[in-house]
């Protein structure tokens, strides 16, 4: 696995355990509210490109739907 592999799927460990905090505290579109705010806020362009990369690619395994909805809402 290349250097650029692990970075790109480091990134969907992170999204989770930001929605997960999220989830705890409130409803599925606070949730998502928040995990997008939190990503736009603290993640280089290049995170969020590499998350929709993996999604657009059927490659972002285990990428919670909190998670998932928050990035799209990037986009």
């Amino acid at each position: 696995m290349s250097s650029d592999e692990v970075h790109a799927t480091s990134v969907v460990p992170m999204a989770n355990q930001i929605a997960a905090f999220f989830v705890s505290q409130g409803n599925h579109d606070a949730a998502v509210a928040g995990t997008a705010d939190h990503i736009k806020a603290f993640w280089a362009p290049v995170m969020r490109r590499d998350l929709l990369a993996l999604i657009d690619a059927g490659q972002a395994d285990g990428l919670s739907d909190i998670a998932r909805d928050a990035i799209l809402q990037l986009r």
